[in-house]
């Protein structure tokens, strides 16, 4: 799956993308740092499987501490979006089709206000923020639908097509499936059998409540240890209250991890607290790490940046983890438990082993439980955290 960072110009995405991926990505306190999308490797915490099981884990990717396995997932960072940009300014265009396959979006706000509307220093209103970029992709999802929508209306009321299906088709580029459309058209109460009566309004609404729907979005309250981010922060609450609004200070952990890449502190991502090295670190280095301690992880328990992402892919996009196990628990080579695998939520044992393979779904005969050793069909719904060993012909 893809995470997809938005947000207006000199918000923080880049800063957010660097401190969960570690990328060497430009950095800059100007509008469009960012122009070609940068790609990389953030992760999501999972409770270990591994001590329950009374064993150490070897991932062959990600890492395992011991109570938490980081399980990778991709990020693609942005060019920033200013108003206009559904009509081609800024880089709109290029911003937006970038996004098409983005399975959900994390919007970075400036939530001290220091940036104005294009992401200028000045003065900035992180409600504006929210608004316009709500505005703008909107508009890209109409406007999409808008190209062809006179002529596929006619086509699907003539013909008497099925309606979920043939727009599940038509715009299978932005992940759009026919559950989703099943689920608008109730919501709305739209007649599919008519849709060259719908309205503008309609399609307006359609369109809305389908890009909610497949690209929903989180948003991450950046430079939180600003002055009046706080104020700013409860004001974006109030303006927002069916978003989920996670306070983060990119830059604090971009130091963080860092830091601890050289060994000048004990820290990892999503930790409350974290450990200096004194051998390691000088008298500014030590004030710093202190004043990101007492500024950040005392006052808001995180930097946010994990929660973000845990949120992202868990709640918003209601994956599981899964774990292939066999008896052993190991692969050929000997590795305990090396891989854990993201599946949606409702996945079946069937589900799981095609996603391992072809072949094994095809073969597919038993799955086992590990915990319990008990035998499962293929239709057993997986629950989070399970480990799976499945059987073939």
């Amino acid at each position: 799956m893809l995470l997809g960072l938005v947000g207006k110009p000199s918000s923080g995405k880049s800063t957010f993308f660097k401190s969960a991926t570690l990328a060497d990505v430009l950095i800059a306190s100007y509008p469009f740092a960012t122009i070609e999308p940068n790609h990389g490797m953030g992760y999501v915490r999972v409770k270990a499987l591994c001590k329950e099981l009374n064993t150490k884990c070897n991932p062959r990717t990600g890492f395992c501490t011991g109570e938490t396995r980081f399980v990778p997932v991709e990020l693609m960072d942005v060019a920033g979006l200013v108003q206009g940009a559904s009509e081609g300014k800024g880089l709109g265009n290029q911003f937006l089709d970038t996004l098409r396959q983005a399975d959900s979006f994390i919007q970075i706000v400036d939530i001290s206000g220091t940036t104005d509307i294009e992401g200028k220093e000045g003065t900035g209103d992180p409600i504006e923020d929210v608004k316009m970029l709500e505005n703008e992709l909107n508009k890209w999802y109409r406007g999409i639908f808008e190209k062809v929508w006179e002529k596929l209306s006619r086509s699907l009321q003539t013909t008497k097509s099925d309606f979920a299906k043939a727009i599940a088709t038509q715009f299978s580029g932005l992940k759009v499936t026919e559950d989703d459309v099943k689920r608008v058209l109730l919501k709305l109460k739209l007649d599919p059998e008519k849709p060259t009566s719908w309205s503008e309004e309609d399609l307006a609404n359609f369109t809305k409540t389908l890009r909610h729907s497949t690209k929903p979005m989180i948003i991450a309250a950046n430079k939180i240890d600003k002055p009046t981010a706080e104020e700013n922060l409860k004001k974006l609450q109030v303006a927002f209250p069916e978003i989920k609004i996670i306070p983060c200070s990119a830059d604090s952990e971009l130091s963080l991890r860092q830091a601890a890449n050289a060994k000048m502190i004990e820290y990892v991502q999503g930790d409350s607290t974290l450990k200096i090295n004194e051998e390691k670190v000088n008298e500014k280095q030590k004030e710093a790490l202190g004043s990101i301690q007492k500024n950040v992880l005392d006052k808001f328990g995180s930097t946010g940046v994990q929660e973000v992402l845990d949120y992202a892919i868990f709640d918003l996009l209601k994956y599981i983890a899964i774990f292939p196990a066999g008896s052993k628990l190991a692969d050929s080579k000997g590795n305990i438990l090396p891989d854990c695998f993201l599946l949606p939520g409702g996945s079946t044992a069937l589900n799981f082993a095609y996603s391992l393979h072809t072949d094994i779904g095809d073969k597919f005969v038993k799955a086992i439980d590990v915990r319990t050793k008990t035998a499962v069909g293929k239709d057993h719904p997986l629950k989070n955290r399970d480990g799976i060993e499945i059987m073939t012909s």
